[in-house]
């Protein structure tokens, strides 16, 4: 009986190697990948296109109104941007101001409320034709040439293009953490994978599309969490390739508070193992019946543990290692949590490198024990729409207190 405890442990933490081993291999290439990426060059005069910039707010009254008069100044022929507004559930005050602006304000209410069916009542609402469709959050604010930029991508024969999306604010030790986050997925699933010949991952935000594909493809979204992932599968899974483009810049605001995080963060683990467990197989399928490396490598993508729990797992299993009889030795696992932490650092930029950091490191230990905590608060995740709230600290703290 003992004989058999000592293989069916040695399996396991074999497989268990293996299948941390191929994550780490995979985020190091990329990693590294992304240290080759260059902006393309655009030539200097390029034929503007029409755009319509649909932004989704829901219960954002405190960054609504300031989202909304950056995108109405952004440096851009006035009469080629149409900016819409999509109020739900926002307050009779806020909506007066909104309709005082020279934007069209799309009023949605629903018993369960998705950003999904917000922008399809606002795309049944459009009444003009316009080359491209962006989105953004109710709390993005963009750079002044964020539209030229994206006119030069898009000028480039792609169809759906990714700008970058980066910290609005670091002013507590979780945004800076959050932030570094969001760069970090910038290097590896952004850039790395456009310098790889793959498509930039998405985001849900700080994106356009083709307007006739928005059209087709928003039809086609009906997920309560993970609109963007779901988005992202239909996409690949049709061949259409997602460029980036990091000079389009829009600053996101990041969570100030360990609540939110933990709330945002179980929006998104829900969602990515929903949509793993809906596509793993038509992944594998995809790639050997069809050849659709970019499909499959977005499945594989979702396979990947979340970053903060792979700094977490590595030392974990680093330590069980030593116990007598277990495998594989302790220096195979020193050599995967070396590969797994430089892959995170080499994606780290170097603006980040700084006594800041150090403060937002010691909050590490803590997002790793709620991400434990939030694979134990899945279930019923995908059913229900998690609004993570914006704005300063004591409005977000307002704001939890309200909704308990």
């Amino acid at each position: 009986m003992n004989e058999i405890w000592q293989i069916f442990t040695a399996l396991f933490g074999m497989a268990v190697f293996i299948f941390l081993l191929l994550q780490v291999v995979y985020l190091l290439i990329f990693s590294l990948a992304g240290k080759f990426y260059k902006e393309k060059k655009y030539p200097q005069k390029l034929p503007l296109k029409r755009f319509v910039l649909y932004i989704p707010s829901y219960k954002e009254d405190g960054v609504i109104l300031d989202t909304a008069m950056n995108a109405l100044a952004l440096d851009y022929p006035k009469e080629l941007v149409h900016v819409v507004i999509i109020a739900d559930s926002l307050q009779p005050s806020t909506l007066i101001k909104l309709r005082a602006m020279p934007l069209q304000v799309v009023e949605v209410s629903f018993e369960k409320s998705t950003k999904a069916k917000a922008l399809n009542v606002a795309l049944d609402q459009t009444k003009e034709v316009f080359d491209y469709a962006l989105v953004f959050d109710a709390d993005n604010v963009a750079a002044s040439d964020y539209l030229y930029r994206m006119n030069e991508a898009f000028s480039q024969g792609h169809a759906v293009v990714q700008g970058q999306r980066t910290a609005k604010n670091k002013n507590t030790p979780m945004a800076i953490l959050d932030a570094i986050s969001e760069a970090i997925n910038n290097h590896i699933f952004r850039k790395g994978h456009r310098v790889m010949g793959l498509s930039s991952a998405i985001i849900g935000s700080a994106m356009g599309l083709e307007f006739k594909l928005y059209n087709t493809v928003m039809r086609e979204l009906t997920a309560v969490g993970g609109f963007d992932k779901e988005m992202e599968l239909y996409l690949l899974r049709n061949r259409i390739l997602v460029d980036y483009c990091e000079s389009a810049i829009v600053y996101d605001e990041k969570v100030q508070k360990a609540e939110v995080f933990e709330k945002q963060r179980k929006r998104w683990l829900s969602a990515q193992i929903k949509y793993l467990k809906k596509h793993f197989f038509n992944g594998f399928y995809e790639l050997f019946k069809n050849g659709n490396l970019d499909y499959f490598d977005k499945v594989i993508q979702m396979a990947i543990v979340p970053r903060v729990m792979l700094i977490g797992l590595l030392p974990v299993a680093l330590g069980i290692s030593l116990i007598p009889g277990a495998a594989p030795q302790p220096f195979l696992w020193l050599l995967i949590m070396v590969m797994g932490y430089l892959s995170i650092l080499i994606a780290v930029p170097g603006s980040y490198f700084n006594k800041d950091l150090l403060s937002a490191l010691t909050l590490l230990p803590k997002g790793i024990l709620s991400f434990v905590s939030v694979i134990f608060k899945l279930k019923g995740a995908n059913e229900t729409f998690i609004h993570t709230p914006h704005g300063t600290i004591e409005e977000e703290t307002k704001k939890t207190k309200d909704s308990k």
